[in-house]
């Protein structure tokens, strides 16, 4: 009778195969790697790390002091980040940005660039002083940009230091002649206070240029382009003579200072010989009819001013023409009023046209 033996199995340590060989040893499996959830903060931080790293330039400047700082010390606290993190940044950042159909400039502020040139000054303004919005963009090219005279304002009203800083932000050029305009003692402050301005923080200066822009965005805007001495110059320089000789003398009589600005501004048939140069009276006569010159100059007999004023226009043009129109003035006889006076406004017409197409410079006239 035969027994059968059935082989045991050799194992190692408990475990083995049949035959006593070792047992496979299963795959090994590498750890999962741990996404770490980010925040929106995080995830801004990270999206412009990457921006920046890329050499791309963002406009950071544009968010507000708050958003910088924080944006600043995310960026600080933060080390490294896997590629899958990353790869989820980036792709939720595309996605968002895709997903976007039409941007709005957020804020009054903003609606007010956009708006910029399109709605009315007086209404921009009033929006302004109503919320407390400066004028966008850099305040110091905004208040750069004001005439002298206006400056002038600003340097005389505000306090030394805030006088200092300004004329530091100014170009060279502007400080000189904004320093010239001013009185001796209150220059000469200004100037020493300048050398105090090394210290002066960036941020402070950005204070105080923000507040100046306030301070120019809440004035009334002015409904007229021309100030008042320049508009009531341009009516006399077309008014009858007679209107014009009892205007001035009511406002000798009202405001003598004014009076005398209104008699600088005005430009009449009798001011050519002392504001526009010989070389420049021929082009005057060419844009002139014939008969106009006739009546302007024919109108002029018996007035000592306008009789100058007649010579020389006839004395700086061709000799022809000259000879004609002496000719012509004969015949034609007396002028009557209302026929002169419109056409030596005619004559004072042209050179205003000629001067304001850049053809021609007025002298100016001497105080």
């Amino acid at each position: 009778m035969s027994t059968e033996i059935t082989p045991i199995p050799m194992t190692i340590g408990g475990l083995g195969t049949p035959g006593g060989a070792p047992p496979a040893r299963a795959p090994s499996r590498a750890p999962a790697v741990t996404r770490k959830a980010l925040n929106r903060q995080q995830k801004a931080a990270v999206i412009v790390q990457l921006l920046l790293s890329e050499g791309a330039e963002l406009p950071l400047a544009s968010l507000t002091e708050a958003q910088q700082a924080d944006l600043t010390a995310m960026l600080g606290e933060m080390r490294t980040i896997d590629r899958d993190t990353l790869q989820s940044v980036v792709d939720e950042f595309v996605d968002a940005m895709d997903s976007i159909g039409l941007t709005f400039p957020g804020g009054i502020e903003g609606a007010l660039g956009l708006l910029d040139g399109h709605i009315s000054p007086t209404t921009a303004a009033r929006l302004r002083r109503q919320t407390g919005v400066a004028a966008r963009g850099d305040p110091w090219e905004r208040i750069s940009g004001l005439a002298p005279e206006r400056l002038v304002q600003v340097l005389e009203e505000e306090s030394t230091e805030v006088g200092a800083v300004m004329l530091s932000k100014l170009s060279v050029s502007q400080a000189a002649t904004l320093l010239g305009m001013l009185p001796g003692q209150r220059a000469r402050e200004l100037s020493y206070a300048i050398s105090r301005t090394s210290k002066v923080q960036p941020e402070t200066v950005q204070r105080i240029g923000l507040s100046l822009a306030s301070q120019l965005d809440a004035e009334p805007v002015c409904a007229f382009d021309a100030d008042p001495v320049e508009r009531v110059g341009a009516i006399l320089n077309y008014s009858r003579a007679a209107t014009r000789d009892d205007v001035l003398e009511g406002l000798d009589e009202t405001d003598q200072a004014f009076a005398a600005e209104v008699r600088r501004a005005i430009f009449t048939f009798a001011n050519i010989p002392g504001r526009v140069t010989e070389r420049d009276i021929p082009r005057v006569v060419r844009g002139i009819d014939q008969p106009v010159l006739v009546q302007a100059l024919g109108y002029c007999a018996g007035n000592r001013e306008m009789e100058k004023a007649r010579d020389y226009l006839l004395d700086n043009m061709s000799k022809r023409m000259a000879e004609a129109l002496r000719e012509e003035i004969g015949e034609a006889g007396k002028i009557f009023d209302a026929a002169g006076e419109e056409a030596m406004n005619t004559v004072v017409g042209e050179i205003r046209r000629l001067v304001e197409a850049g053809e021609l410079l007025l002298v100016a006239e001497e105080e």
